[in-house]
């Protein structure tokens, strides 16, 4: 008997041991903390309450083998999802239960299921806007070349807003692919900035924003993926013209510092500031989340796919670095991109 106690306590699940009476005869730590101190001696019966297990334990006992049960459970953190399985251990020898927390499994489980749904509903809005046209253009306006037009127009921005909806998806599976190798190649981020800005002066010149700059005189190397890098700045600039509003401002500055609070020794920021309507305190916690959008309407309108912000996340994450958001409403928000600095010392 002792030395089945040893072995209970020394499995990394919670265990429990019952007789072949059906009483608790052992369990570790683990299973004391999920179902208390109480239970041993106890008939199964009495200890536990949960009618998928008792279900399980009392098929293994009667019939030998192995059974399984999920059920739900609470802890400090909620509720939990918890699968036990309980094994023979032969005849009138007893049974061996261990549990597994599932949680977090059927956390990504639902996280998947709600991305594909995402993406079915982002892909499928503008494909019935799409067959819709088609088919007014073979029917009614056949014949018409003002609503032809006007119909083809609005064709050729519903097929740009999938293209750009497969393009943020691609990029975003190949980040979180080379998530866990960090990339090691020396990158002016000052260079890619400009580079960045001149692409998108046509952008800024429509909207009439004003673009201001600092720190882009001189090379600022970091380690990186220079297209993921310019990758991250595109997305930032390009969210800040869109936001400033017409006649509006966008700051970009990039410096030097001392340290950050969670990226070790010196580091490199980049910050993107924009002057528009700001964003309240309860959703920036949520920005980075794909998909996540605080006016659905509005950022269709303004092209945005839900992806960007969660793209700069993980290519932040992939240069073990991170991505700090700052907002007032009615003042604008800023987004800094913080990056390990290689030259500890620059002159």
């Amino acid at each position: 008997m002792a030395m089945k106690n040893r072995l209970v306590d020394a499995l990394p699940l919670p265990a429990v041991l019952l007789g072949s009476d059906g009483r608790v005869m052992a369990l570790n730590s683990l299973a004391k903390t999920v179902f208390g101190l109480r239970i041993e001696g106890l008939h199964f019966m009495s200890a536990f309450r949960q009618p998928a297990l008792l279900e399980a334990i009392d098929s293994a006992l009667r019939d030998g083998g192995q059974t399984h049960a999920s059920y739900l459970a609470k802890d400090a953190r909620g509720d939990i999802a918890l699968e036990a399985t309980c094994g023979s251990l032969g005849p009138d020898a007893g049974l061996l239960i261990c549990l597994e927390d599932r949680t977090a499994t059927k956390a990504a489980g639902q996280m998947r299921r709600d991305f594909v749904a995402n993406v079915s509903h982002e892909l499928r809005t503008p494909l019935t806007a799409l067959l819709g046209f088609i088919e007014t253009l073979r029917g009614a306006a056949r014949d018409d070349p003002e609503a032809r037009d006007r119909f083809l127009g609005i064709m050729e921005r519903e097929a740009n807003r999938m293209t750009r909806l497969v393009t943020d998806l691609l990029s975003l599976s190949r980040v979180e692919a080379e998530e866990r190798v960090a990339p090691t190649e020396p990158v002016d981020l000052a260079g890619v900035a400009r580079s960045v800005l001149a692409t998108l002066e046509p952008m800024a010149r429509e909207g009439g924003i004003d673009v201001q700059t600092n720190g882009l005189d001189q090379p600022v190397v970091v380690r990186g993926d220079s297209d993921q890098l310019a990758q991250v700045v595109t997305n930032l600039v390009e969210n800040a013209l869109k936001y400033a509003g017409d006649g509006g401002r966008v700051d970009l500055a990039l410096s030097r510092a001392e340290g950050d609070r969670l990226v070790t020794g010196r580091v490199v920021v980049l910050g993107v500031r924009d002057y528009g309507e700001g964003i309240d305190s309860l959703h920036i916690p949520r920005l980075t989340e794909r998909f996540y959008r605080i006016d659905d309407h509005r950022s269709r309108e303004l092209g945005g796919t839900g992806l960007g912000l969660a793209i700069v996340k993980h290519i932040m994450n992939r240069h073990r670095g991170r991505l700090e958001i700052e907002s007032t409403p009615g003042k604008g928000s800023e987004f800094k991109v913080i990056l390990p600095d290689p030259e500890p010392n620059p002159q």
